[in-house]
C-alpha cells in the first residue's frame, strides 16, 4: 500500500483491523498479505492508503538493456489482453536509474514488444484509465513489479463532481 510520509503506522492500524497479516511498516509504505477479497475490501475500506499495489514480481538490472530484458519476460497476456490499454508508473531511487520517466518507457517498450512478438499486436497506452496500471519501483539495481489495484487514486472515490477545492489532501485528513 502506498500513503503519505508520516501515515505508515495509521495505514498499518488500518490493515489490521480489516483482516490483513504479516503487516510491515515502509517508507510511505505498508506492506501485508491478504487474499483477493481481501484486496477488494481493502480498496473499498482503507482510508489513509493512495494505491494497493499487488507485487508480481522482483529482479535486479544493470542497465537499460536488463532491465528491458527483465520486463519483457514477464508473462503480461496474463494481466491484459493485447488489444487493452496499459500505463506505466516508475519511481527511481538509485545510482544506475536516476530517471523515473526512463524506466517507464523502457518498461512499456518491452510489454507491447512481447505482445507484438506474441500475437503481431499490441497494448495502447492510455494514462487516464487503463485496463492495466503497472508499477514499477526501483532502488539501486532492484525492481518491483507491481499491478495496481486501485486504478485510479484512491482518494477520489466518490469523489464530488461539484464543490471548491479541497484545502487539505482527503488522505491526511483521514489520518489525522
Amino acid at each position: 500500500m502506498k500513503t503519505l510520509a508520516g501515515l505508515e503506522e495509521v495505514l498499518a492500524s488500518e490493515l489490521q483491523l480489516l483482516g490483513a497479516e504479516n503487516i510491515e511498516l515502509g517508507t510511505r509504505s505498508v506492506f501485508c498479505e491478504t487474499d483477493l477479497e481481501g484486496v477488494y475490501r481493502l480498496n473499498l475500506c482503507l482510508s489513509t492508503a493512495l494505491r494497493i499495489l499487488i507485487p508480481i514480481v522482483r529482479f535486479e538490472a544493470e542497465d537499460e538493456t536488463e532491465l528491458y530484458d527483465c520486463m519483457n519476460e514477464i508473462p503480461w497476456e496474463k494481466y491484459v489482453s493485447p488489444t487493452g490499454t496499459i500505463a506505466v508508473d516508475a519511481i527511481a531511487q538509485g545510482e544506475v536509474f536516476r530517471h523515473s520517466h526512463y524506466i517507464a518507457l523502457k518498461t512499456k517498450d518491452a510489454v507491447v514488444d512481447r505482445f507484438r512478438s506474441l500475437f503481431d499486436v499490441r497494448p495502447n497506452v492510455d494514462i487516464n484509465f487503463p485496463d492495466l496500471r503497472i508499477n514499477v519501483h526501483n532502488n539501486d539495481k532492484t525492481f518491483t513489479v507491481s499491478l495496481d489495484s486501485s486504478g485510479t487514486s484512491l482518494h477520489r472515490r466518490g469523489y464530488r463532481e461539484e464543490g471548491e477545492e479541497a484545502p487539505l489532501n482527503e488522505v491526511l485528513a483521514a489520518g489525522m
